[in-house]
């Protein structure tokens, strides 16, 4: 199954889309602003993106800019035939291609089919980063160190393993299960204990106030997330 998120503000276009790209091996989301875009990738995998550019609450050239930083998905922006400075500044940013309205039903799933081949011919992926960084808090996956206000904590592998996997996915939330299977690799058989237990170590070593964590937050029933917003 191959995930496709459409992406424009016009609700007829998405449908229209919906309609050129029924297929059993597709399943389609939507979207209808850059920001709606985002969270839908930050939840789900998506393997390509039709992406309008004029939208509200968040314009495609900045949502195109956003997902550029984390992921190699393939987009696709859609475009007026009369938008040629459009269709350069989408390819500037990030775009793998472009399709203009009115669309063309036998156009839109040939490039769809295109995109999707390749990218997974070749390797769907993320884009491989060194640094993560929020606020004062820095951690450096090349040297393995990590930085609080510039200076140097030393974490277990667990805990380094935690942070890595929370400052990698800024405002994701991640159960206690989900977090034990990413870093232990084994079963989350009972690991709700082992994994609040480095919760709070990590927190005593990165935190301020461990007792009023900014980075890593509680999320009541659900389990953790590294907060994405950054202190001043």
């Amino acid at each position: 199954m191959q995930n496709i998120l459409i992406c424009d503000d016009e609700r007829d276009i998405v449908n229209a889309l919906k309609i050129y790209l029924s297929d059993p091996d597709y399943k389609i989301f939507e979207a209808f602003n850059g920001k709606e875009a985002i969270e839908v990738l930050e939840k789900n995998e998506i393997h390509l993106i039709l992406l309008d550019l004029m939208m509200p609450v968040m314009d495609g050239i900045t949502a195109m800019a956003k997902i550029r930083e984390t992921s190699n998905v393939p987009i696709i922006v859609l475009t007026a035939k009369s938008e040629d400075t459009d269709k350069i500044l989408g390819l500037n940013v990030g775009a793998d291609d472009y399709v203009t309205k009115p669309f063309n039903p036998l156009e839109v799933r040939a490039r769809v089919r295109s995109q999707l081949r390749r990218y997974l011919q070749l390797g769907a992926g993320a884009v491989v980063k060194e640094t993560y960084t929020n606020g004062g808090l820095e951690l450096n996956d090349l040297s393995r160190e990590v930085l609080v206000d510039g200076e140097k904590v030393q974490l277990t592998p667990k805990e380094y393993e935690i942070l890595k996997l929370l400052i990698s996915n800024p405002n994701k939330v991640f159960s206690p299960s989900e977090i034990y299977s990413e870093v232990w690799k084994e079963k989350p058989f009972g690991s709700d204990n082992t994994v609040a237990v480095h919760i709070r170590h990590l927190r005593e070593k990165i935190e301020i106030n461990p007792a009023q964590p900014h980075y890593i937050k509680v999320i009541f029933g659900q389990g953790y997330k590294m907060e994405g917003e950054r202190r001043k």
